[in-house]
């Protein structure tokens, strides 16, 4: 089972991805074009160019997952900020929901009263 926990970390590819790729293409995408090696408990997300589509490549320490959500209606609202590297975009587990259920993270930060460890 998928289990996103405050452990985990979730990279994002900021470039659109083919969406026909599965297991092999996707891990691929991960270790040459974004530099991490999927093996390391990472869950990696990638979109279509349309933004309607979003796959999830996971490694859970026995093999790996891959989910997808198409959206019916909409787009998913990609991020895009100053913190792209190796064209990925590091996110939080709480973000990454977020954005997998349709919320827009344009202009969302923080309360001074949330404490993260």
């Amino acid at each position: 089972m998928l289990n996103i926990t405050g452990k985990l970390k979730v990279f994002l590819a900021v470039e659109p991805a083919d969406m026909q790729k599965s297991f092999n293409g996707l891990y691929a995408l991960a270790t040459e074009k974004l530099k991490e090696d999927p093996q390391q408990g990472a869950l990696f997300a990638f979109t279509n160019k349309r933004k309607t589509l979003v796959k999830l490549l996971h490694f859970d320490g026995t093999g790996l997952w891959v989910g997808i959500k198409r959206l019916e209606k909409g787009t998913f609202s990609w991020p895009t900020g100053v913190d792209i590297e190796d064209g990925k975009l590091k996110l939080s587990n709480e973000a990454l929901i977020l954005l997998l259920n349709g919320v827009d993270l344009k202009g969302a930060s923080m309360r001074p009263w949330y404490q993260r460890e």
